[in-house]
């Protein structure tokens, strides 16, 4: 009784592996005869995808340029009076200032001992011109009567002119003494950042020697180079957008737009106005696009671009729901979408998203408008 129970378990199996053997060999006949509807069922969908459509958008041409951040303007702030000892210092480097604020002071006493003196030779020539006056006008009085000879009379009217003179010469060294006294206070001459001092405490300064270096209304601009070519099509105006060393991106405008090149780069530079509050530090250096005229472009999202092995691809989908992938040159980029210069045909449907997980031929489901997107409906496998 014992051997017939292996008997029987053989003869099973031997019946099975010829049931499975019959399925393998009809299995490919059924493959090559069915129909094209049957086919999508034998291979399932493994990717739920959204579609769209390329877009034609009007875009500005743009030019792709680098360049050194600087100032928009420098003043230079120095002495205009000499062999003056600084005495105080009121600003720093990166302090920012507003126009006719305090940055230094320089000694005031000899200065003002100059004007004491001054003041006091003023009081002089006005009571010297109140004497020749008070003469002169006697001298008329009696002119003509015989009191005085005319040499007399002619000596005081002489007299007060020459006081008068004496007078405003003597002001106009008070005058004079009060400006130097002012220069002592190296004043701001515009609002802006300090972005150098060379001035230091107890330095005696000479005339013209230079105490500060002022970044006019902390303005930056970006001074982007380009060729001959690219010159001669910007125009003030125009829109520009450029990155920052830290990665943000700002928005410029074209100030003007240099008028010759220069003989050892054969380049030119257009200068960018940047907004005040930008955050963009002079010394840096930025890349970024000047817009020109806008032109018409053919475009998709730029998640619709897959990039393998150095080239970008877009997959489209047929009507039978299998995508084709398309080899495709992009050009410019905007607001989140790509320019699409050659490769892809009109008017078909392009995979928005997902295109990362397919390849040519792969079936796919492509989700309602508005429904959320499955990234992983790839088949389990059963053990």
């Amino acid at each position: 009784m014992n051997r017939l129970i292996p008997f029987g378990m053989a003869v099973a199996a031997l019946a099975a592996l010829a049931g499975g053997a019959v399925i393998l060999t009809r299995a490919p006949h059924a493959a090559t005869t069915g129909t094209a509807a049957d086919r999508p069922a034998d291979r399932p969908s493994v990717l739920t995808v959204t579609a769209t459509t390329p877009q034609t958008q009007d875009w500005p041409q743009t030019l792709v340029a680098s360049g050194a951040l600087a100032a928009w303007q420098e003043a230079v702030i120095g002495a205009e009076v000499g062999n003056l000892r600084i005495t105080e210092l009121f600003a720093d480097v990166g302090s920012t200032v507003v126009r006719g604020q305090e940055l230094a002071r320089l000694s005031q006493d000899s200065t003002q001992a100059a004007i004491r003196k001054q003041e006091a030779l003023v009081a002089q020539a006005k009571a010297t011109l109140a004497q020749a006056q008070a003469n002169a006008r006697r001298a008329r009085m009696v002119k003509g009567s015989g009191a005085l000879s005319e040499q007399q009379v002619a000596e005081y009217l002489i007299a007060e002119d020459t006081a008068k003179a004496s007078l405003a010469a003597a002001q106009a060294d008070l005058d004079s003494g009060r400006i130097t006294l002012a220069q002592t206070r190296i004043l701001a001459v515009d609002d802006g950042v300090v972005t150098a001092r060379s001035a230091t405490l107890g330095n005696v300064v000479s005339t013209g020697a230079e105490l500060f270096r002022l970044q006019r209304q902390s303005r930056v601009e970006w001074n982007a180079e380009l060729d001959a070519r690219q010159l001669s099509q910007v125009r003030p105006g125009q829109k520009a957008r450029l990155t920052l060393p830290d990665g943000r991106r700002i928005d410029g405008t074209v100030r003007l737009a240099a008028p010759s090149l220069n003989s050892a780069t054969s380049r030119g530079v257009v200068s960018v106005s940047l907004p005040a509050d930008s955050g963009a530090m002079a010394g840096g250096f930025a890349s970024g696009e000047i817009e020109l005229a806008n032109q018409s472009a053919l475009t998709a999202p730029q998640s619709a671009v897959v990039l393998r092995d150095g080239r970008s691809y877009v997959f489209s989908i047929g009507a039978d729901n299998r995508v084709t992938r398309h080899p495709v040159t992009v050009g410019r980029r905007r607001d989140q979408r790509v320019e699409i210069l050659a490769g892809l045909p009109l008017g078909v449907r392009i995979v928005e998203s997902g295109g990362a997980f397919l390849s040519d031929g792969t079936p796919v489901t492509v989700a309602p408008s508005g429904d959320p997107v499955a990234t992983a409906a790839i088949p389990e496998r059963k053990s």
